[in-house]
């Protein structure tokens, strides 16, 4: 079975949407065809040597990567040069490339999210970010008898979540009036003749995220040859964005025991840290790849460690001087969890398609 490169896409971007990339990446397609048919799919952290020689051999169509190759504008294509090189092989083995980066990162069930998750870490929320989802609210009209059906498709795209309830709708009764003219083929009535319908208005609330799939499912659900809908946006603010997480271990445990287990969880041989392993923690802040960044805003926030990758030495000093202990767990250990997810991700969505997830791990062993 074959799907269209940008069917891919465009479950990546449900996901993570390109607007929730921050203003310096480079985000979304690198090198290929959004048309092209594909029939193998290649999820890993970097486009390497190593992952090109992978996508050869299991004959991958599409290679997606977090961290994007093509990140600075290209001044030129050398061939004598290790970028050049790759490049032209993409093109003349027609792979393609595509790069979730830090719309991923962004996203409510992004890296950070994976991982906090994947440590064992409840009540998961954003934190030391101001940026908040947009809503909207989608009504549609909807004939008698078919009202339970088209709430079910919106609900099951993403509408109508409010805080831990989903399919989250409002409906009341009404007449719709249409006059179908020459060249319909109406569901309801004939040509040439005002008709009069018990419909339903069926209302609910959308992430901004999710609207084009939301109201692509309810065209589809919709029994109506032209659906009749509205699309309102919201004062209200949505879940926040970005992309570190703040949660709560189950108990409290010993910091040594925190960095077995993170050891344990990453499948890592060693981590840095800064703090006395024997002193309790239970509130834990998660930044998958570089968060040394938010060490001020986890100190704020309450947290007691926080674990991320890429901690520099002045880092760590203040972290220590606002008595936050940090567990360096290396930039691509604390991403992987989320490649895992996005590789698991598209196996569920893309029936016939394979998906496979190359590790690249074995680039940051510690001795």
């Amino acid at each position: 079975m074959s799907v269209k490169a940008r069917e891919v896409t465009r479950l990546i971007e449900q996901l993570a949407p390109l607007e929730l990339a921050e203003d310096w990446d480079n985000v979304g397609w690198q090198v290929g065809d959004p048309d092209a048919l594909i029939q193998s799919v290649l999820v890993t952290l970097d486009f390497t040597p190593a992952v090109l020689e992978e996508a050869r051999r299991e004959k991958a169509d599409l290679i997606i990567t977090h961290h994007p190759f093509l990140f600075k504008p290209l001044r030129q294509v050398r061939y004598d040069q290790l970028s050049g090189q790759l490049l032209r092989e993409l093109v003349q083995n027609r792979i393609m490339l595509y790069s979730a980066h830090t719309n991923l990162d962004n996203a409510p069930e992004g890296v950070s999210q994976v991982l906090g998750k994947s440590l064992g870490l409840n009540n998961l929320h954003v934190f030391g970010s101001n940026r908040q989802e947009k809503l909207y609210k989608l009504v549609v009209f909807v004939p008698e008898g078919h009202e339970d059906e088209v709430r079910q498709a919106v609900s099951e795209a993403g509408a109508g979540w409010i805080g831990n309830y989903s399919h989250c709708t409002f409906q009341i009764p009404g007449t719709g009036t249409f006059l179908p003219r020459e060249g319909t083929s109406p569901f309801i009535g004939q040509q040439g003749k005002l008709e009069k319908v018990a419909e339903y208005r069926l209302e609910t609330i959308v992430p901004e995220r999710m609207l084009n799939s939301v109201v692509q499912a309810m065209i589809e659900a919709h029994p109506y040859e032209e659906v009749a809908y509205d699309v309102y946006p919201l004062h209200l603010s949505g879940q926040a964005l970005g992309p570190g997480r703040l949660g709560i271990l189950q108990e409290p445990m010993k910091l040594g025991e925190l960095i077995e287990q993170v050891k344990q969880v990453l499948r890592i041989a060693a981590v840095r840290v800064i703090g006395d392993p024997s002193r309790l923690v239970q509130k834990v802040a998660v930044c998958g790849g570089s968060g040394a960044f938010l060490i001020t805003a986890a100190a704020s926030s309450g947290a007691e460690v926080l674990i991320t990758g890429d901690v520099k030495y002045h880092e760590a000093q203040e972290a220590a001087n606002r008595g936050l202990a940090i567990i360096d767990a290396g930039h691509q250990a604390t991403e992987y969890p989320a490649i895992e997810f996005l590789t698991g991700f598209l196996r569920e969505k893309l029936s016939g398609v394979r998906v496979k997830m190359f590790d690249s791990r074995p680039l940051e062993k510690y001795y």
